[in-house]
């Protein structure tokens, strides 16, 4: 696990809320504190949708809904005048997208090991933070994804422009 400050937050929250950069995550939850405390529980309601509905928004294979659907959501809670007292967004790799980190980061890690490779952001006493973290569905003892996960984070963030430092 790696952890980083965003340093400019007004920036980072841009992006977060009204840009397209990670809308390719899943959201796995989020807890949004303003006036009142909202929790969001990123998975599917899959008997909300037709099959014909999932099959178009391409969610059929999917467990969350992915974070460009709830993105707009996400906005209405946070923006305002007040920035809020604390928020946690837990964003997950998309299975696809998973597999073809696993498959670039060269090691010897099957897809079936792995249940997530996650991107922790929150907000709380004035500092910005996102930490990444993997979860493994066995005990492993290689931790090499864990590495080629945290330098795939820090490229994604340096490719996109993000002020951070590592901590």
């Amino acid at each position: 696990m790696k952890a980083f400050e965003l340093t400019d937050k007004k920036e980072f929250m841009h992006l977060l809320l009204r840009s397209e950069i990670f809308d390719n995550f899943l959201l796995s939850e989020a807890s949004i504190h303003t006036s009142a405390k909202y929790d969001i529980d990123g998975r599917i309601n899959k008997s909300f949708y037709s099959a014909d509905e999932l099959t178009e928004l391409q969610l059929e294979h999917l467990d969350y809904l992915p974070y460009s659907r709830l993105r707009p959501v996400c906005f209405e809670l946070i923006k305002g005048r007040r920035t809020p007292t604390y928020f946690k967004l837990v964003l997950m790799l998309s299975p696809a997208n998973l597999q073809n980190t696993i498959q670039a980061s060269g090691t010897s890690i099957l897809p079936a090991d792995i249940l997530a490779a996650y991107l922790n952001i929150y907000y709380q006493n004035g500092q910005l933070m996102l930490t990444t973290g993997v979860s493994y569905r066995t005990f492993i003892t290689d931790k090499s994804f864990e590495k080629e996960w945290e330098k795939f984070t820090i490229n994604f963030l340096n490719r996109k422009n993000v002020s951070f430092s590592e901590i």
